[in-house]
Order: structure tokens, then sequence, then C-alpha cells
């Protein structure tokens, strides 16, 4: 073969496809913090997490929600640029979300919920927090957990724990969440036992 014909492996590819690993991981084995190794640089206020999983995961036939904080031009033409995504202003038409206000973010139970036949059909939240590790300790069990595992997000709303708990009772419907925090990630999938530790 020529050495004209092998043509290099794209960086971004592999920055996707390591960065679908680290979520398919975290979300496999809740609570448990991923690095991703984003090469992206977005507009603030977006983290290089939630903009990695953002590039990894949205497309044109996946309908992005965003709070106050991220609804900025540079923010929304920079993902509709680097996507294709839709941006929604109504939370429960959003396959994606991301959130940077926890102050302002919906009730869970506004962002779509699945339906019974359906449950795919749901909203997966990007919550990008001050930090995975200083905030409140939470208890974690339940499927890809042994026994029991702890996650510490700080900035969460005060009834989150509660939102989540009603978000479980949903099961099979309801939404998954990704928690960031500059390069980390962790995962509360909707079949996650959350508790105050």
């Amino acid at each position: 073969m020529p050495q004209t014909a092998i043509q290099p492996i794209n960086s971004a590819v592999l920055a996707a496809q390591s960065t679908f690993r680290k979520v398919m991981d975290a979300t496999a084995r809740p609570g448990l913090v991923q690095t991703i190794a984003a090469g992206a640089a977005p507009p603030a206020p977006l983290a290089a997490a939630a903009a990695a999983i953002a590039l990894t995961l949205c497309d044109h036939d996946t309908p992005v929600w965003l709070d106050p904080s991220f609804a900025t031009e540079a923010v929304t033409q920079w993902l509709r640029f680097s996507t294709g995504c839709p941006i929604v202003n109504d939370p429960a038409q959003s396959a994606f979300a991301l959130a940077g206000d926890m102050a302002s973010l919906p009730q869970l139970e506004r962002f779509a919920l699945g339906t019974p036949d359906y449950p795919d059909r749901s909203t997966t939240l990007i919550l990008q927090l001050a930090s995975l590790t200083e905030g409140e300790a939470l208890g974690l069990s339940g499927p890809g957990i042994r026994d029991t595992a702890s996650l510490a997000p700080k900035g969460l709303p005060q009834d989150f724990v509660e939102q989540l708990a009603a978000n479980r009772a949903l099961f099979p419907r309801g939404v998954d969440v990704l928690l960031v925090a500059g390069d980390d990630i962790a995962a509360l999938p909707r079949t996650t036992i959350v508790a105050r530790a």
C-alpha cells in the first residue's frame, strides 16, 4: 500500500471515543469520579468536561436545553457549530440539558422522562458544579455499586436528593444525571439510590 494512502486518525475522533468510554464507565459505576482528557476549548462558562460530553453525545437529532447561565450567544453558537444540535426552550423537549446555575435548575420532573415503552426517550442532565469531592457527602447504592459508594458534589440544589428519589420511583422512566467539575465527571443514573451520608 502506498504511504500516501494511509491517513492519520483524527485526534477529535480519538478524543470522542475516550470521552464516550469515560461516560459509559461512569454510568456503569455510579459515584466513581472519572477524568476526561478534554481537548476542547469551549466558551466560558462551559467547563472542559461538559464541553467534551456535549461534543461526544450531541448531534442534529438531540435537542439540547440550556439553563440561563449557558444560554449565551457564545455557548449557543459554539454548540450549534460544533454539534449541529437544536437548542430548545422547553426542558421537556430535550434529549440533553446543560446547567451551571443550580438555583435556576427546573425540577427533574420538568424534563423528558421517557415513556414505559420508550424509557430511553428521556433527558440526560449534565450539571456543572464547583467540585465533586468538596460538598455534602452522599451515600450511593444500587446497580453497578458493590455495597455502597460515596460522592460529595458541591453546589447541588438543596432538595436534589429528594428529587432523585422521586425520579428513581418512576423507573424505568426518569432522567439520568452526569455531574461535571472541571475535567471530572461522575454519574447518577436513574437506578441509583442516593441518600445523605
